[in-house]
């Protein structure tokens, strides 16, 4: 079992930033990744639409045979990360927003936390917030639309600012020390959003936490595959599937995880 891939699934692109951290923090693994682009974005769409999604993308990467399932999407891991945990035989591993690591790393200010209107809503995301109310000042912030202009590949410039512009224009950012991304898409714009805030606040994420945790399991549960001799991102490493017409060439993918692994 040990030299069985890893599945990893999202919407789109997003759950590549999970896979980076993955790679790092597991180096000699392989996995196998689903981007679920004709069903992309998630966030816009009802819970019960996002858990069959997350049935079929599961169910798809369970036919490839795969030795644990990384839900490498917050909307996702809010809509169906019990149901999948009950119904799989393998290790599944889910996002977590990284607001406990906001409340206790951050600069003591109000933490916003962007994320899916979708995950927004979910019980399980106020269920998080309410937790944390008594330690800091949550500002949820619902994201509608920008899975789809990162999804177009508009990561930086004058586009990405005036989303975050009208996105915070009813806040009082002044207050704002720390902002987490709750959507792993939201990663490839984390420059942009520290530009716009001019680099004062912290931002944050989760990916390391989800890798940490994998790992913890692999191991925990005889999975996994020890080579010190891997050094980092091989094309072989990494299969690729998207389940509708994918317009950007995988050795984007393959690129971009070169360099941030």
């Amino acid at each position: 079992m040990n030299n069985i891939p890893v599945g990893v699934f999202d919407s789109g692109i997003g759950g590549i930033t999970v896979l980076s951290n993955i790679i790092r923090i597991l180096p000699g693994q392989k996995f196998i990744y689903f981007g679920d682009t004709k069903n992309a974005p998630y966030g816009t769409k009802d819970s019960e639409t996002i858990l069959k999604y997350s049935l079929d993308a599961a169910d798809f990467l369970m036919q490839k045979g795969i030795k644990a399932l990384v839900v490498a999407c917050n909307t996702a891991t809010s809509a169906a990360i019990n149901h999948l945990r009950e119904n799989l035989s393998i290790p599944v591993i889910g996002m977590e927003p990284a607001l406990k690591l906001a409340v206790d790393k951050g600069n003591g200010g109000a933490i916003a936390v962007m994320a899916t209107s979708l995950t927004i809503r979910e019980e399980k995301f106020n269920h998080l917030m309410e937790n944390f109310s008594s330690k800091a000042e949550v500002i949820p912030v619902a994201c509608s639309g920008l899975v789809e202009i990162i999804e177009a590949g508009k990561w930086n410039g004058a586009i990405v600012h005036d989303y975050l512009k009208g996105k915070f224009s009813d806040k009082n950012i002044e207050k704002i020390t720390d902002v987490v991304l709750g959507c792993t898409h939201y990663i490839f714009i984390k420059k942009a959003v520290e530009d716009f805030f001019n680099t004062r606040v912290k931002v944050l994420d989760g990916n390391e936490g989800t890798a940490r945790q994998l790992k913890r399991i692999l191991v925990s549960e005889g999975l996994y595959q020890e080579n010190l001799l891997y050094e980092g991102f091989e094309d072989s490493s990494v299969e690729f599937y998207f389940s509708g017409k994918e317009d950007k060439p995988v050795s984007l993918y393959k690129d971009w995880l070169r360099k941030n692994v």
